[in-house]
C-alpha cells in the first residue's frame, strides 16, 4: 500500500470534526475534536504581522463549533499535517498560502516539527519582520505577546 501524501492526510474524515464529552479534568463539557482540513482553515486565517500559538487556535476552533474546548492532541498533530501539506501543495507547483509558520508553541515558541524545522519557522517569520531570539535550545518570537492577534 503507497504511503498517503501530505494533502491526503488532510483530507481525513472528509473535513468533518466530532463532538465528545471533555474529560473532567479538562473542565468537562463538549470537546471538538476537530478534522485536519479545519486546522488547516483555521492557520489561513492569521494575518501578516501576526503570530498565535496553537493553544489560540484550539479556542478558536472551539469557539466557533460552540464546544468548550478543542482537543488539544489532535489539534496539534493537524497542525503539522496542515503545514506538511502546504509545503507539499507548494513543492508540487500548487499554489497554497497557508502561513504555518504564523503559528508557534506557548509563548511564541517555535515548532520543530513544523517542515524544514526551526530554522525554516525561523527564516519565514524573521522575512515578515519578527525577531526571533534564543532561550537555550528553543527558540522564541521576542515580543509574542504584542504580536498575536484575535481571529474570531
Amino acid at each position: 500500500m503507497a504511503k498517503k501524501t501530505w494533502t491526503q492526510k488532510l483530507q481525513t474524515n472528509n473535513g468533518l470534526p466530532k463532538i465528545e464529552d471533555a474529560p473532567e479534568v479538562w473542565g468537562g463539557g463538549s470537546m471538538i475534536i476537530p478534522s485536519p482540513m479545519m486546522v488547516y482553515e483555521a492557520m489561513q486565517l492569521v494575518p501578516n504581522g501576526f503570530v498565535v500559538s496553537k493553544n489560540y487556535l484550539r479556542k478558536y476552533l472551539a469557539k466557533t463549533n460552540g464546544c468548550s474546548i478543542a482537543c488539544p492532541m489532535t489539534t496539534g498533530i493537524f497542525s503539522n499535517i496542515a503545514a506538511q501539506a502546504a509545503e507539499e501543495n507548494k513543492s508540487q507547483g500548487i499554489a497554497d498560502n497557508t502561513p504555518w509558520w504564523r503559528v508557534t508553541k506557548e509563548k511564541g515558541e517555535l515548532n520543530d516539527k513544523f517542515p524544514g524545522g526551526l530554522e525554516k519557522q525561523k527564516e519565514l517569520l524573521e522575512i515578515e519582520g519578527f525577531e526571533i531570539i534564543p532561550k537555550g535550545k528553543k527558540l522564541f518570537v521576542k515580543d509574542f505577546d504584542k504580536h498575536t492577534t484575535e481571529i474570531i
